[in-house]
């Protein structure tokens, strides 16, 4: 929903606050009023006032010329305070924590938002070649474990009224055709696991599985391997302890 299609200026004002805040928060760094200005294309005048109310409010921060804005902390706090308070989050830690130690390697619990996945939760790996990732990166589903997990909890119907016929690639493996993509969520639901081929990371291999306390399921579990340290014996060991750590999720979540 736009803000011209809201009813009243006040609910057209906070329409616009979250808009931009969303626009900061895709867009790390520093940038200008006229590039704010041509992104969300609001009118020039009234995107500087609400600008300079969202920096006395913390929510947004400027550099040292005051011409340039950017998140700012107080969106920090929210999204702690939100991962803080998340039940599946908190039900999650033993059997994350435990996950981490049986297979040395780097375990995520992400949530799917719209087309995307949203990580709540990181275990680092126990090695020095590790990938990197950090609570509230945000990843195309298409292109994940994670998300292609969440994405078979869905009918055909449903996910292609959710994706457009064409995907954004981010590797040379990346599945960039819907059919494609729906082909495979069919061996996902299959075999129970969803499998990244280097299609996010080069050099990075993924196993992913749903958490089903509700259906379609909202919330994955995965382990993402450095190809050049993942054999067959381990790739099985990952995917035994992956499912073992569903069959414990379910019953933490059962009644969320």
């Amino acid at each position: 929903m736009s803000a011209a299609d809201t009813g009243g200026s006040q609910v057209k004002s906070a329409v616009r606050t979250v808009e931009l805040l969303e626009y900061f928060a895709g867009r790390p760094g520093m940038h200008s009023l006229a590039a704010v200005q041509e992104a969300v294309g609001y009118p020039k005048s009234s995107l500087y006032m609400l600008l300079r109310t969202l920096v006395e409010l913390g929510w947004v921060e400027t550099d040292a010329t005051g011409t340039r804005y950017g998140i700012g902390v107080r969106a920090l706090l929210v999204g702690t305070s939100y991962i803080d308070g998340d039940e599946v989050v908190a039900a999650a830690r033993p059997t994350l924590d435990r996950l981490s130690d049986d297979t040395t390697e780097t375990i995520h619990l992400a949530r799917l938002d719209g087309t995307n996945v949203v990580y709540l939760a990181t275990r680092q790996s126990q090695h020095h070649l590790r990938p990197f990732a950090r609570v509230g990166r945000r990843l195309p589903a298409h292109s994940t474990s994670l998300g292609k997990a969440l994405l078979a909890t869905y009918t055909d119907d449903q996910v292609r009224g959710m994706l457009p016929p064409t995907l954004a690639a981010l590797t040379e493996h990346t599945i960039t055709d819907r059919e494609a993509l729906i082909e495979e969520l069919h061996a996902v639901r299959e075999q129970g696991y969803a499998v990244d081929r280097e299609e996010n990371t080069l050099g990075l291999r993924c196993f992913g599985i749903a958490i089903p306390y509700r259906t379609p399921a909202r919330d994955a579990i995965s382990c993402s391997v450095p190809v050049a340290r993942l054999t067959p014996d381990h790739e099985q060991m990952i995917k035994d302890l992956l499912f073992d750590a569903r069959d414990r999720l379910t019953l933490a979540t059962r009644r969320l």
